[in-house]
């Protein structure tokens, strides 16, 4: 069976509403979603706060480029819309494929324009990282180790106190 762990983010709108979309989306291929974190904006300050969250999904016999699509989906549900100009700009849904395991439970690791595996800047993102762990407590990032150590090391660990838990806005429910 096939794995992948996606992040998913949103700073516009309706923020809660675009998790539990997505989340909604996913219900075929869920296995787990994590707790919503709120945290400042990562790259480009000048927008709102997003909320983010990490979803454990699995399908059998799909390739990586599958997981890929989902995310375009979700977003395309979401009306994302994506500024050239403002890469790490404001969005409605931000779903990322951060890491991808195959049938045979092996990492799959590329270095592709189109999808690069692991997610290129997971290790540095405490946003990533954080929600992660409420979904596998021992999860690693292949090529960078164990999920909770990369939380314990710069640039990340400074990032961590802003990464704040928001119980009181459930994914399902």
């Amino acid at each position: 069976m096939s794995r992948a762990v996606l992040s998913l983010g949103s700073n516009l709108g309706d923020r809660i509403g675009h998790l539990r979309g997505a989340v909604a989306g996913l219900s075929d291929v869920l296995l787990l979603a994590s707790g919503v974190y709120e945290t400042p904006p990562w790259g480009d300050a000048d927008q709102p706060a997003y909320l983010n969250a990490a979803a454990l999904v699995a399908a059998d016999g799909v390739p990586p480029e599958f997981w890929l699509d989902r995310a375009h989906r979700l977003e395309a549900a979401a009306d994302r819309r994506r500024d050239p100009a403002r890469r790490y700009g404001p969005r409605s849904l931000d779903v990322d494929v951060v890491a991808v395991w195959d049938d045979a439970d092996r990492p799959v690791l590329r270095d592709d324009p189109v999808l690069t595996l692991p997610h290129p800047r997971a290790h540095l993102r405490a946003f990533v990282l954080r929600p992660w762990i409420d979904i596998q407590p021992y999860g690693e990032l292949p090529g960078h180790g164990w999920v909770t150590d990369l939380l314990q090391v710069e640039p990340v660990l400074g990032d961590v106190p802003d990464v704040k838990g928001r119980p009181d806005l459930p994914l399902e429910g």
